[in-house]
């Protein structure tokens, strides 16, 4: 297959090495040192001990890459509209584009199946419609990404996680489709898991439960998941603030799975402090925000939540990370 990475990053440059090696035609959107390292010594993974290498094509320029058949876009929410300005020279008529981040999607209401209640107004994720206007509901195929990765060093990306490495996909509409047993069938065949799902809001709202609850007490405290979760300070809060979160997912898909406190967390950094840290834009909106909006308009009180997500906005306003 014809695979183009747009927002080839930490997450992005994992995925291209592991399909480029599988032996599908893998090109890269990235910038900066990144980019000319890529190009000049192709790129790598470090999974442990070892070091996997790659050729990919990188350009800044999607227009020297040329039409694919299925974009998958690691870009952060906070990066989409430059997936606007350069999404075109990478279509044909039926390449599909595979949004994997983080939080609610800018895509939710699109093909919204009818056992869902109608979610709040998400105008805000999708600043002007911009994404709307240039993304039609064909192209769109849901992505949830379990893969904690970070750059070393230029061209070399470092996975996090090597015993979990998942990339959940599934259209907008959840029909079955060609095109995505297809593309499950390419990432299982590179080493990463990609399981059928049979709901893909299910698993949006699966992973958004740790994100909107652990992730953000990471950012306030500046500590990893693992030591946020054994921080006996938390040992109250931890489970009120899973109550909430648990009671906003469960009303607008009833089946997702509760999660708890039970269970070990990683010891890592989550992508919400690893950016306030780097001084990158931050996913406030998705991540924070968004939720908030989705309880709003069920009526429901989340006092932990809504303290939460205040203190994180106040922290990433006032670094200048985020606007709103």
């Amino acid at each position: 297959m014809r695979i183009c990475i747009f927002g080839a990053g930490a997450v992005g440059s994992h995925l291209a090495v592991r399909l480029a090696r599988a032996g599908h035609d893998v090109s890269c959107v990235m910038r900066g040192p990144h980019l000319e390292a890529v190009r000049s010594q192709g790129l790598k993974l470090r999974v442990g001990d070892a070091e996997l290498s790659a050729k990919v094509r990188a350009s800044g320029d999607p227009a020297q890459l040329g039409p694919q058949d299925v974009v998958i876009s690691t870009l952060k929410a906070t990066g989409l509209q430059g997936l606007v300005a350069g999404i075109a020279p990478l279509l044909d008529e039926e390449t599909a584009i595979v949004f994997a981040q983080n939080g609610i999607p800018w895509w939710y209401d699109i093909g919204l199946p009818q056992r869902h209640p109608a979610p709040p107004d998400l105008a805000f994720l999708d600043p002007g419609g911009r994404l709307r206007a240039a993304i039609p509901k064909a192209r769109i195929v849901g992505g949830v990404i379990f893969s904690s990765n970070e750059i070393v060093a230029p061209g070399v990306a470092q996975n996090l996680s090597p015993d979990r490495n998942r990339l959940l996909i599934g259209e907008c509409d959840d029909r079955a489709s060609e095109r995505i047993a297809r593309l499950r069938s390419a990432l299982g065949d590179a080493g990463l898991e990609s399981p059928f799902v049979s709901d893909i809001r299910e698993a949006i709202w699966s992973k958004l439960l740790t994100n909107m609850s652990l992730s953000v007490l990471c950012l306030l405290t500046g500590q990893t998941a693992r030591a946020v979760r054994n921080d006996p300070a938390f040992t109250q809060v931890i489970p009120r603030l899973m109550d909430e979160s648990n009671e906003i997912a469960q009303h607008y898909i009833p089946e997702v799975k509760r999660v708890t406190r039970s269970g070990p967390a990683p010891n890592h950094k989550p992508s919400l402090l690893q950016d306030y840290e780097l001084g990158r834009a931050m996913e406030i909106d998705v991540l924070v925000k968004a939720p908030a909006a989705f309880a709003r308009a069920a009526r429901l009180s989340t006092p932990m939540l809504d303290l939460m997500a205040a203190l994180a906005t106040q922290k990433a306003r006032d670094k200048g990370l985020y606007s709103a």
